[in-house]
């Protein structure tokens, strides 16, 4: 299954608020087997996150999109979304209810806008919070405040799925240039993939869906192995 990440904020883009959601939502999605392809964030604006979405949503299997939720001036994500899939936006009964139902908020005390979703969507009930999520034709949106946004993810992760990838990470005693032909050999004959981060010690992160092929690659008995190198850290 491959996934594209938008985050959607203003505050994101100038640097006020740090984007932990892209960060825990690919570890949650990689550990599911996913692949996310891309993480894009976006501003506070109606066309940008329709063509973003619309343009992701015809190259993945699934776009999650968060940020951008409510009833406050700057909260635009399910117009945006609602532009992408050429639907409008409308009050949803479901959410309407399940927020009288499920919290202190009577239909009277929600400001206007607070439940509405694009027409024809899922409504994502909101547990930590109150403006709830929605899915639509494959589009997973998903509130910006992270415990909020955790909680969604959590009611609707096992709708991501893909092939598990076993991980080794290994510490090479050598600069990355030394690697290069190594690595390319490596990747040439067995089927892994390889991440190369410099540092004091170069940490090169290899996966495979096969856990055996993935050891036999990082032991003495591999002619491609790098060479002094040892495993720091299994998956």
């Amino acid at each position: 299954m491959r996934v594209a990440l938008v985050c959607v904020g203003d505050e994101l883009l100038a640097g006020d608020t740090v984007n932990t959601n892209a960060t825990w939502l690919g570890s949650q999605l990689r550990d599911r087997g996913v692949d996310v392809e891309r993480v894009t964030v976006v501003p506070d604006r109606i066309a940008d996150i329709a063509r973003v979405v619309n343009e992701y949503r015809a190259d993945y299997d699934a776009v999650v999109v968060t940020g951008g939720l409510g009833p406050t001036h700057d909260d635009l994500t399910m117009e945006g979304v609602a532009a992408a899939v050429g639907v409008p936006v409308e009050e949803h009964d479901e959410a309407v209810e399940w927020i009288a139902e499920h919290t202190d908020y009577s239909r009277a005390d929600l400001v206007e806008g607070t439940t509405n979703l694009p027409k024809g969507s899922r409504m994502l009930p909101n547990e930590v919070g109150v403006a709830p999520g929605c899915v639509i034709e494959g589009i997973y949106v998903l509130p910006g405040v992270p415990e909020e946004m955790k909680a969604m993810f959590d009611e609707v992760a096992s709708e991501f799925s893909g092939e598990y990838r076993h991980t080794t990470t290994v510490e090479a005693d050598e600069p990355e240039s030394a690697l290069i032909d190594r690595l390319a050999e490596l990747r040439e004959r067995f089927d892994v993939t390889v991440g190369s981060y410099p540092g004091d010690h170069v940490q090169l992160k290899l996966q495979s869906t096969d856990e055996d092929e993935l050891e036999f690659t990082v032991s003495p008995a591999s002619s491609s192995s790098p060479t002094a190198v040892r495993p720091v850290a299994h998956r």
